[in-house]
Parts: C-alpha cells; sequence; structure tokens
C-alpha cells in the first residue's frame, strides 16, 4: 500500500470519526443506479452529458409523451381535446414505430402491446 493510499484512509477515519459524513444529502438511501447497457459504449458520456444538461433522445420524448396523453386521455375532459389527443397518440406510436432507432418499439415489444391495448379501450371510450 502506498503511502498517499494510507494517509487517504488515515483522513477518511477522522473525518468519520468527527462525524463529517453524518448528514450527506442522500444518507441512508439506496445508491440509485442508471441502467446504461441500451446505450452503446461510445455514447454512453455524451448521452449522461446530455441528460444532465435536461436533453433527451427524441424517441424517449416520444415516448414520456405517450404516456402522458394516455394518462390524458384515461382521466376523460373536454371531447375536442381528446380527439386531438388520440391523433396525436397515433402519429407518436406511429412515429415511433418508423425510427429505426434502438429506443424506438417494435410489434413485439410488449411497450407497444400495453399501449395498443389502452388505445383500444380509449376509443371504445369515445
Amino acid at each position: 500500500m502506498s503511502i498517499f493510499s494510507i494517509l487517504a484512509e488515515q483522513r477518511i477515519e477522522e473525518a468519520q470519526a468527527r462525524g463529517e459524513f453524518d448528514h450527506l444529502p442522500g444518507a441512508g438511501k439506496p445508491l440509485e443506479f442508471e441502467d446504461d447497457s441500451a446505450v452503446p459504449e461510445d455514447l454512453r458520456m455524451a448521452y449522461k452529458v446530455l441528460r444532465n444538461a435536461g436533453f433527451v433522445p427524441p424517441e424517449i420524448a416520444d415516448r414520456k409523451e405517450i404516456g402522458n396523453l394516455l394518462d390524458m386521455l384515461e382521466k376523460g375532459g373536454d371531447e375536442r381535446e381528446c380527439v386531438a389527443g388520440m391523433r396525436r397518440l397515433k402519429t407518436l406510436v406511429l412515429h415511433l414505430r418508423r425510427s429505426g432507432r434502438s429506443a424506438a418499439i417494435e410489434e413485439h415489444d410488449e411497450y407497444y402491446r400495453k399501449i395498443l391495448q389502452r388505445m383500444a379501450r380509449l376509443e371504445n371510450k369515445f
């Protein structure tokens, strides 16, 4: 063990004894690990930088909008809003299916099947 490792360990132990780590943000909570296994290794850092800056890939934003539209339509409301929401929903689903990116949805995708089931219930509702 190098002298630097020994000094670092000693200082960490001293700080711990003084209680300097007791009230850190997130103390006592489990660590949140990001699952970036679907992102190609050479793009992970760029995606992380963009995500931390508040940007998301278009297909992820589309999926989020699909979820919001489905929730809005299930709650009901103004008929015009619902009709416009259904049109937008169909457009988004079609757009995602046609995009060739990895986060897009495919017919065999469980997410896609659930969207279609919810859309069918909503169409029957209107």
